[in-house]
Order: C-alpha cells, then sequence, then structure tokens
C-alpha cells in the first residue's frame, strides 16, 4: 500500500461501498451516446416516410409540389 493509500483510503473499498449502485461516467456517457443515435434515427426515418408519403400521394393526384 502506498503512501497516497494511507492518506485517502483503498479506492477498490470506496468504490464498493460509497459508490455502489451508481452509474459510473463513462457508462452514462455511452448511454447518452447510443439515445442520440436512436432518437436522431428514428426522427430522420420518421421525417423520409413522411416525404414519401407526401410525394406518393401527390404522384396519384397529379399534383406537383415545390422543391
Amino acid at each position: 500500500m502506498g503512501w497516497l493509500d494511507r492518506i485517502l483510503g483503498d479506492d477498490r473499498q470506496r468504490a464498493k461501498t460509497q459508490y455502489a449502485g451508481r452509474e459510473s461516467a463513462s457508462d452514462s456517457a455511452a448511454r447518452s451516446r447510443r439515445n442520440g443515435h436512436r432518437n436522431r434515427g428514428a426522427a430522420r426515418a420518421a421525417r423520409r416516410g413522411q416525404d414519401w408519403e407526401t410525394a406518393d400521394r401527390d404522384r396519384e393526384t397529379g399534383r406537383r409540389t415545390p422543391r
């Protein structure tokens, strides 16, 4: 055990007791990134689907939409 461990205490012991059950910063960042990718992807797919539906409807009725 080094002198710093004697001053501050054992990190592993502290992790088991003080931080038990808490999400780590890296896990939190990874979760945030995954949710961001998922949300952007779903919104983009919905927007493309709506654009396709509008274009299909316009083709059936013979309307032209300005682009």
